[in-house]
């Protein structure tokens, strides 16, 4: 049924007339079978993957006739496809650069048994009282953080992960649980504007109460290891590496199913800094930056690499050039990544194996950024004998397509226009 509603693209020499973007509605796509399960709302993460788009690609590879026992997300985020995979039992390899989604996705695939999760918090609450309101970090962290939190706010935070870390010392089960509802309750504990997708201070805010929010997190998580029961599923690997320089998969897989970020979209490092600074990823967060896709850190002669574009990334390059330098060079540094991807991918696949991806189209100082063509193309160039599409319709978008300078949504049509609909990509290795 689902392969009727996607649109067969010929081949590399016809994605540039296509457009993508006019591709089909397929409605499989857009309304999941049943409500998300409690394990996907551990920790907020901005764009999260739906998780019924899993099991959708599932069925649609398994329609194809792809015996699928080892699935891989290269862009892993949160792991809302690792724990989908895991409750399933298959097998599961996925990595990603950032370190705060790295966390949420290990703990999120992994079981967890509820009475041990509630005791640790128990403990942590008994030591809260008495631990130290101090901790080390770099001038840097210490100034950042300070811009976020009261000095009430910081003290507390500080005895918090304290007493966990005594609950739960390096390389203990526990420890990454703590972490992961520590990290979930940081935002609600500072006066970082509630839903914002950007960093924003608001400075008329309540900031939560620490102790009573990291309860309600790990009361929350305990419930969702009970929702989901026994699992024969094995501990997913998840790799704390970028797509673009990891080793890969020990075994070759057989379906990839995955979001890439687009190139106008958010930054990350930015969005996590509170967690990447608390948990000692980095004494300065913008240094997570380096290495991830479109990233400007990406060491390159402009001249010499502009070449390499294929044809979608060429002629959208060369539009943006003589208007903005600038933004011509960062959507090409990010299609030429997407390129590497794009054979990452065949790498990882088993000959016949299937790769899935959702994408969206943007825009960016007036010209439309076709991420969909332009990977669609990628995935020719790089071995992949069929690529399909069909479009998704985004829900929390429907009613509101316009966003605010500080990422929130409205229904303003003289701000910037956000786009209700992605792309589902589907290509066959040959």
């Amino acid at each position: 049924m689902m392969r009727g509603e996607m649109l067969e693209v010929a081949d590399a020499e016809t994605v540039a007339q296509l457009r993508l973007f006019h591709a089909p509605a397929s409605g499989a796509w857009d309304v999941p079978d049943e409500v998300e399960a409690k394990i996907h709302r551990i920790h907020s993460y901005p764009a999260k993957f739906p998780a019924f788009i899993t099991t959708k690609a599932l069925s649609y590879a398994r329609e194809a006739g792809l015996d699928v026992r080892r699935v891989a997300d290269v862009f892993c985020g949160c792991g809302t496809v690792a724990q989908e995979a895991s409750q399933l039992g298959l097998e599961f390899w996925g990595c990603d650069i950032n370190p705060v989604a790295t966390l949420i996705a290990s703990v999120k695939g992994s079981r967890h048994d509820p009475t041990e999760v509630r005791h640790g918090l128990m403990r942590v609450l008994e030591l809260f009282p008495a631990s130290l309101d101090t901790r080390r970090f770099s001038p840097a962290a210490v100034e950042r953080l300070s811009y976020w939190y009261s000095a009430d706010q910081l003290s507390d935070l500080m005895r918090l992960l304290n007493a966990i870390e005594e609950v739960a010392p390096e390389g203990a089960k526990l420890r990454p649980v703590l972490h992961c509802a520590f990290s979930a309750i940081l935002k609600s504990a500072s006066q970082w504007r509630q839903r914002s997708t950007k960093p924003a201070f608001d400075e008329h805010k309540r900031p939560s109460n620490v102790k009573r929010a990291f309860q309600r997190q790990c009361e929350f998580m305990a419930s969702a290891w009970e929702e989901l029961g026994h699992s024969s599923g094995a501990p997913p690997q998840i790799r704390r590496e970028s797509v673009l320089t990891t080793a890969g998969p020990e075994a070759a897989v057989d379906l990839i199913i995955t979001s890439p970020p687009y190139v106008t979209s958010y930054e990350y490092a930015d969005l996590h800094q509170l967690s990447a600074l608390w948990l000692g990823y980095a004494d300065d967060y913008r240094s997570l930056r380096k290495g991830s896709v479109g990233s400007s850190h990406h060491k390159r002669d402009f001249r010499q690499e502009f070449s390499r574009l294929n044809r979608v990334g060429f002629q959208t390059v060369f539009s943006l050039y003589n208007h903005d330098e600038p933004a011509a060079r960062a959507v090409a540094n990010y299609f030429l990544d997407m390129q590497m991807v794009a054979r990452r991918c065949v790498e990882f696949l088993r000959p016949g194996g299937m790769a899935v991806f959702v994408i969206g189209n943007t825009e960016y100082h007036g010209v439309q950024i076709d991420n969909a063509a332009h990977l669609a193309e990628s995935l020719f160039d790089a071995g992949f004998e069929t690529v399909k599409a069909a479009r998704r319709r985004i829900s929390n978008k429907r009613h509101t397509p316009f966003r605010k300078g500080d990422g929130r949504f409205s229904g303003r049509e003289d701000i910037k226009k956000t786009y209700a609909e992605e792309l589902i990509l589907i290509g066959r290795r040959k």
